[in-house]
């Protein structure tokens, strides 16, 4: 079931989209129609495989407080390669056991039939990402594609911001403006980046991260990608967020 979070504030902005179903567009009539969805790839198209982690901070030599990817690019030049070799590996024998989340098609049927651009932007690289949507979505298209290879990485939202300058909303801003945009994700990288870009943000809980369902960050919570849909038909309405004076 979803949930609908809420922050009241006396000077308060909501992220809202108008219904993408047409017989409701009239009951929001001032809400802004959805640009495109952007989507966080393992624990989100993915169930996740956190034990990955484990195995790669085992296989750095580093602690669970250690940011995997800050941690390598903190390395010599020399031995950055080593390293993500090492990371590399470990994901390409998890996406062996890679599997689809509950909903996964559904949603993205709904997206395709409304004509929703898609987006993916993850920390992983680009092999296991190929791997799923050949596996699972061969008829899905997800433009552009942003991997670890994109610097810097979640959380910072420049990797939204780029997916929102390539959709075309620039609108005379360098960085882009992402306003227009839903991010779905399952960490707080994901959650902080959607917010940062400006995207309203969509938390996919799973016992790892039910922390997550109240933070600032987290405008809706849904617990499979099919109530996504649903949301998005009726019409999209996030937290409400404190506007600066």
């Amino acid at each position: 079931m979803r949930r609908l979070l809420s922050k009241m504030t006396s000077n308060a902005s909501v992220r809202r989209f108008a219904p993408l179903k047409e017989s409701l567009r009239g009951t929001s009539s001032d809400a802004p129609m959805l640009r495109g969805v952007v989507f966080d790839m393992d624990g989100t198209l993915c169930i996740p495989q956190t034990y990955m982690f484990g195995q790669m901070r085992d296989a750095l030599g580093i602690t669970k407080s250690v940011d995997i990817l800050d941690h390598i690019e903190s390395l010599p030049p020399q031995d950055q390669s080593t390293a993500l070799t090492a990371i590399r590996n470990i994901e390409s024998e998890a996406m062996k056991s890679q599997t689809p989340q509950p909903g996964l098609s559904k949603l993205m049927d709904f997206l395709d039939s409304h004509r929703i651009p898609k987006a993916i932007c993850t920390r992983n690289f680009d092999v296991p990402v190929q791997n799923l949507l050949t596996t699972f979505l061969p008829g899905s298209h997800f433009d552009p594609i942003v991997t670890r290879d994109f610097k810097p990485p979640k959380p910072d939202p420049a990797g939204i911001l780029h997916i929102a300058k390539s959709w075309g909303m620039v609108e005379g801003s360098e960085k882009g403006d992402a306003s227009g945009l839903i991010m779905v994700g399952d960490s707080i990288d994901d959650m902080t980046a959607g917010r940062k870009a400006g995207a309203a943000t969509v938390l996919l809980v799973n016992n790892v991260n039910r922390h997550l369902v109240d933070h600032e960050h987290t405008d809706l919570v849904i617990e499979s990608l099919d109530e996504l849909a649903t949301v998005l038909e009726e019409g999209f309405e996030g937290r409400q967020m404190e506007v600066p004076q």
